[in-house]
């Protein structure tokens, strides 16, 4: 395996939808990803994550900030 990397993204003026989609959209990256042995971790976005995860009649219509 090799090391470990780290990548920070700046992002400005964007909304919170935006932002959200953003999150979602690396999280399918991610997983996409781990089928090939690599591990992306999007630390601190679980929250987005849990919500855009969320189905049918449990599927709210806020997105969390």
């Amino acid at each position: 395996m090799g090391m470990s990397r780290k990548i920070t993204l700046n992002i400005k003026g964007e909304s919170s939808k935006q932002y959200s989609t953003l999150v979602l959209e690396l999280n399918v990256m991610a997983k996409s990803w781990n089928r090939f042995g690599v591990n992306i971790s999007l630390p601190g976005q679980e929250k987005i994550i849990k919500w855009g995860q969320k189905t049918g009649k449990d599927a709210p219509t806020e997105i969390p900030h």
